[in-house]
């Protein structure tokens, strides 16, 4: 399988100076589910605005489908879709109006759309919204629609720049499954940018984590859990501030522990015997009278792939849990 994507030692820099990309490198194949992971201001958005042609890279080369984002950006644009983070639907129109309002951009033919448009309606479960104007939609329904809309010219690639950002549960899960569906029945290459650590893991075949500009791991989401190689252990103290780096010293002294990341708001601690250590820690803490707030422990998550190479974790409010045991009530 080709690759459909290419970039090599990107770098972007702002007018202030800013390093937003800082000579990244990584490719996707054509037909890819590709997922690009990582908090609020790593990159992300930066670098899909470079591969869509809406930004200028500062130094680098990139190529989408073989051609030069530069010096080709129209034939890029004539196949691919975006969706963007804000939703960019005229609330003033239908549904239906909408996505024959793209079609006609991309100079499609209007039985060609209409045809079009019936089939992305029922997609993305819009048929019976199709007439009602789109600013009575809720949320979910709005992105379901610019889903719609970027897809309506039957893109090559279809980039998206964190599709699901402040949908419920539901309507997540909703976006996911037209997702799955577009990738694995029309073979359309996807490029997702998301902070959701159970959205990559959930539908990206592979994935890049990017953290301050640079890519700090690569690989599908099974390979870059397994290279943890541990169990691992998260303690909340009461006290972090106080008590987190005399906690650090004395968990350091017991058996089969691993490796110890201090990311302030918690310890995690990798073992490959977590499930059994925890007692043990347990035990040394309380006899240090270092109180404890909460301890979970859990398989290798991707959680734990972006803190043993950054130190922390990637979005505090929105991890997706499924600890096996926990003790302590407080969060």
């Amino acid at each position: 399988m080709s690759d459909i994507i290419t970039v090599k030692n990107l770098v972007e820099v702002y007018s202030d100076g800013t390093k937003a990309v800082d000579d990244i490198s990584f490719s996707v194949a054509e037909g890819e589910f590709f997922g690009f992971l990582g908090p609020n201001g790593a990159g992300k958005s930066t670098t899909i605005k470079i591969l869509t042609t809406l930004l200028r890279k500062t130094s680098g080369t990139v190529t989408v489908a073989g051609f030069d984002v530069e010096k080709q950006a129209a034939a890029i644009r004539r196949i691919i879709g975006v969706q963007s983070q804000d939703t960019t639907v005229d609330g003033d129109l239908t549904g239906r109006e909408n996505i024959m309002l793209q079609g006609h951009f991309h100079q499609m033919k209007t039985d060609e759309i209409k045809k079009r448009v019936n089939e992305l309606l029922k997609l993305v479960g819009l048929e019976e919204a199709a007439e009602k104007r789109a600013r009575n939609y809720s949320g979910g329904m709005k992105k379901r629609l610019d889903l719609a809309t970027a897809l309506v010219h039957k893109p090559k690639i279809l980039f998206l720049d964190e599709p699901t950002t402040g949908l419920d549960p539901q309507s997540r899960s909703a976006i996911w499954t037209y997702l799955e569906k577009l990738n694995r029945e029309e073979g359309i290459t996807i490029f997702l940018t998301t902070q959701y650590l159970e959205e990559a893991d959930k539908l990206c075949k592979r994935l890049s984590i990017i953290d301050k500009g640079k890519i700090v791991a690569s690989g599908s989401p099974a390979e870059l859990k397994r290279e943890i190689g541990a169990d691992s252990i998260r303690i909340s103290l009461e006290n972090c501030k106080k008590d987190n780096a005399k906690a650090k010293e004395l968990i350091k002294t017991l058996n089969d522990v691993n490796e110890i990341i201090d990311s302030e708001e918690c310890l995690t601690v990798f073992a490959k015997n977590a499930g059994l250590l925890i007692a043990d820690i347990v035990r040394a803490l309380d006899s240090s009278d270092i109180r404890i707030a909460s301890v979970t422990f859990s398989s290798p998550s991707l959680d734990d792939v972006f803190i043993k190479h950054t130190g922390k974790r990637i979005r505090t409010e929105e991890l997706v849990k499924a600890p096996s045991a926990m003790l302590g009530g407080r969060r």
